[in-house]
């Protein structure tokens, strides 16, 4: 048992504050869950523009090579970072790679996604990629590198 004695413009109240009931009654939030993995797969440049291109549509990561004009085991260790963060999924189809953006369960995780997702449309160097990805998409024989690969391929209720 513990007492409160509060003072307003000399008046004083006694007060009985029983700490059991209070707890009962007060709902407790669910414990947050860690952003930091999130945070850390979006703190970088090139993963957000793997993500910048993968918004909406699976993409071979061969194209992430061609377009980012990075080498393949490097772009492939940023995917799998973005993996570990849970915001990206793979789909392997023979020798080929594809990856997609995997919405996170936690709204708040989501939240943060989605506002990283739509900031890329006033980004210059994103709206590059995007130009050079669907050139690479019409002209696949003119990149070497992706000659044979499959086209990205839209995500079934999503929009690119």
């Amino acid at each position: 048992m513990a007492f409160l004695i509060y003072a307003q413009t000399n008046v004083f109240f006694m007060a009985h504050i029983c700490q059991g009931v209070y707890n009962e009654t007060v709902p407790r939030s669910a414990p947050n869950p860690d952003l930091t993995p999130l945070f850390a797969a979006l703190a970088d440049r090139t993963r957000l523009r793997l993500l910048n291109l993968m918004n909406g549509r699976e993409v071979c990561v061969c194209y992430f090579v061609e377009i980012l004009r990075q080498s393949q085991p490097k772009i492939s260790r940023h995917l799998a970072y973005l993996r570990r963060a849970g915001i990206v999924s793979a789909r392997r189809e023979g020798k080929w790679m594809h990856y997609s953006i995997e919405r996170p369960a936690d709204i708040g995780a989501l939240a943060i996604l989605d506002a990283t997702l739509s900031s890329f449309s006033a980004d210059h160097e994103m709206q590059s990629d995007l130009a050079r990805l669907s050139k690479a998409c019409c002209q696949p024989r003119s990149f070497v590198t992706l000659q044979g690969a499959p086209l990205p391929t839209p995500l079934a209720g999503q929009t690119a």
